[in-house]
């Protein structure tokens, strides 16, 4: 049940009219029960001081594209109530000249573009005013008996608007509704949300939580736990089980999804989402429409429900359904869009936002892991809606015409507009082995600061999880993930392949970096010394691939793979025959993935680097003083050394690695595959010839 978070001992120390609807719409915004994520909005009325001195009425209220839980007080838009009040006495607006009016009616040009219901809280004649979007208020305004029953919670005491788009034309019905009728305290939007309002921010939200509590309790007196979604027509899988067939069908549903652009994935299986998907009448329920107008852009009219019997051993079953499914959702969702479009339309992408399989739970897709998380939220809210609307009657949503006037709505999409342009690799999953170390992590950054999604393999688990939180802390939750992986281990490599697709719905990156080196005159080279670099060089590098190589063509939309071989590859190191036969071996290896990968679209280059001395585990080891004697110098001197015998006279940094790294794996090398790059200083005895 929702609960207040109204916290006085926070209240009392903010000053202004201002600090307290920041406040207030930081807590309402916090209980995504009360409002969805971007939706809904707040304001108050106050008076302040003109650029000339002058009190002048101002109301503040949510800035476009906003969200309630984070907002700060430069995300409000201030605007003259002297100058808005007029428009009271029009009979119409179009949403274009109201825009432009608004914009005129702003006390200061930095302000954002106020929100499209900005004349909602205008023309309602009090101090603070909250538009929100509880589940429990729109389970009630999208039951086919709503009204009725909001008589029996609520008496006289709230004003029923009927469905019509936010607006001038909506703002102006509530107005006038609730003029009409003095015993009003709420005002119920059909099929969309709830107004609430009070003399003070407290009482304002007091009100919205009070209101929103009467209609849990009314709703709650009538659930059946035994009929929830028509009771239960299928059983859910163990968790290890789902967990294990989602892992295994991700790929196949991020390639299927991404012919247009390419989607991030994320898996769902709270257990919400598993009572509905496995409900008897989930299937139709999920296709009645939207439970809420602003879920329609991250989630679509309707989610994709797959016909799929619950069985772990018909995993290959499940992919045909699911690439079958997304087929036909794609051609439906261009149908639809050719029968409402206006003129200058464009469709965005047709694949499905939300995707329910049976006893495995909900995937959702989307531009980068936090929008794909964007869509999994408010389906929840929609579970929600839908499971108080069946409690009280039959659920119901906006017609179709209604739904597509509002996902395409030039005002809706300002919103999507304010956010930050995509980068080259926006949408791309990196998985990098050797993660945690010099050129792994700078790599991951190098990569994360342009848009990608990464994962950061590593024996080292604990030095992975550092960068990995770095990375996150700096560009936002889950850019990066770390896994504990040993390259040599055939197990370890398929389950954190399985894990990436759990993460982020496959891969389109990998960067084959892990390593090791070892110095010995070649008759004195053991075995075990040569096994050692075979295994981690050789058969890591191969391991890696061919788990990529497969899910890649999984996939079936391209990928890239980068191998970080070394001066050794084409060069006879000195005391070094162990490691610089595997490492020409990865180079060979690299260039032989290339000649089979071109036809599926995947690609393979390599990287030659020489004396990475910093950020890195093999020269802070006994390499750096077996290199040392090699060359008959002390450790302390090898950097020097470095440098002095390249033709540039430079040192070679991580940076400069993750660098080449970062244009083999761009659109910039998009024809370039089976190639070596020298980055080295330039050491002519490794001269590629």
């Amino acid at each position: 049940m929702v609960q207040s978070l109204w916290d006085n001992s926070k209240a009392s120390q903010l000053e202004g009219g201002l600090a307290e609807l920041v406040y207030r719409s930081n807590i309402i915004g916090e209980d995504r029960r009360v409002c969805n994520y971007g939706g809904g909005n707040t304001s108050t009325k106050t008076i302040v001081k003109d650029f000339r001195g002058r009190d002048v009425e101002v109301m503040y209220v949510k800035g476009s594209g906003s969200d309630l839980a984070t907002m700060k007080a430069g995300n409000f838009t201030g605007l003259r109530m002297d100058d808005i009040r007029p428009l009271f006495e029009r009979s119409e607006m179009p949403d274009e000249e109201m825009v432009a009016y608004l914009v005129n009616c702003m006390i200061d040009s930095k302000h954002p573009r106020a929100s499209i219901e900005t004349l909602l809280h205008a023309f309602l004649p009090f101090k603070h005013v909250d538009h929100t979007h509880p589940d429990s208020i729109i389970s009630l305004c999208c039951a086919d008996n709503g009204k009725a029953l909001a008589k029996e919670i609520f008496g006289d005491r709230f004003v029923w608007v009927p469905y019509v788009r936010p607006g001038f034309n909506l703002s102006k019905m509530i107005a006038e509704g609730v003029l009409a009728n003095p015993n009003a305290e709420l005002v119920l939007m059909e099929k969309h949300g709830l107004v609430t309002w009070g003399e003070t921010s407290e009482e304002c939200y007091a009100q919205t939580i009070k209101i929103i509590s009467e209609a849990e309790a009314f709703i709650e007196a009538r659930f059946d736990e035994a009929s929830l979604f028509g009771g239960v027509k299928h059983e859910v899988l163990a968790a290890d089980v789902r967990r294990s067939v989602a892992a295994q069908v991700m790929p196949t549903i991020r390639g299927a999804v991404s012919d247009a652009k390419k989607m991030i994935l994320s898996y769902d299986d709270e257990a919400d989402v598993l009572a509905f998907v496995s409900g008897q009448n989930s299937p139709q329920l999920s296709q009645v429409g939207a439970a809420c107008p602003d879920h329609l852009v991250h989630t679509k009219v309707v989610p994709l429900f797959i016909d799929w019997t619950p069985d772990a051993e018909d995993v290959d079953g499940l992919k045909q359904k699911l690439a079958a499914g997304i087929s036909a959702y794609k051609e439906q969702y261009k149908a639809y869009f050719d029968r409402n479009k206006n003129e200058g339309d464009i469709m965005f992408e047709a694949a499905p936002r939300v995707i329910l399989i049976p006893g495995i739970g909900m995937i959702n897709t989307g531009k980068s892991w936090a929008m794909s998380q964007v869509s999994g939220a408010l389906y929840h809210r929609a579970i929600s809606v839908m499971r108080g609307a069946t409690a009280l009657g039959d659920f119901v949503s906006l017609s179709e015409n209604e739904s597509y006037n509002v996902e395409y709505w030039p005002l809706e999409l300002y919103k999507l507009s304010l956010a930050p342009a995509e980068a080259e690799f926006s949408r791309k999953v990196a998985f990098i082995t050797g993660g945690a170390g010099g050129i792994g992590s700078e790599t991951a950054r190098r990569l994360v600061s342009e848009g990608a999604h990464v994962v950061l393999a590593d024996l080292n688990l604990e030095g992975a999880q550092k960068v990995a939180a770095e990375i996150n802390e700096k560009f936002g939750e889950n850019r990066a993930t770390a896994v504990k992986m040993d390259v040599t281990s055939e197990e370890q490599v398929v389950a954190a392949y399985a894990e990436t697709s759990l993460a982020y719905g496959g891969v389109d990156i990998i960067i084959n970096n892990a390593g090791l080196a070892t110095s010995s005159p070649f008759d004195e080279t053991s075995l075990r010394e040569w096994n050692l670099n075979m295994n981690v060089l050789g058969t890591g590098y191969f391991l890696v691939a061919r788990e990529a190589f497969k899910l890649m063509k999984q996939q079936s939309i391209g990928g890239n793979m980068v191998f970080i071989g070394s001066k050794n590859s084409v060069y006879a190191g000195k005391n070094a025959s162990a490691y610089s036969a595997a490492k020409a071996l990865e180079a060979h290896l690299a260039r032989c993935i290339a000649a089979e990968g071109g036809e599926f679209g995947i690609r393979v280059n390599t990287i030659l680097p020489d004396a990475i001395l910093q950020g890195s585990a093999i020269w802070n080891g006994s390499w750096r003083n077996e290199r040392a004697a090699a060359y008959g110098i002390e450790p302390d001197q090898l950097e020097e050394y470095y440098r002095k015998r390249t033709t540039l006279l430079v040192n070679i940094y991580p940076r400069d690695i993750a660098e080449g790294i970062a244009y083999f794996a761009s659109s910039k090398a998009d024809k370039t595959t089976g190639c070596m790059l020298t980055i080295d200083g330039g050491v002519p005895a490794a001269f590629t010839r």
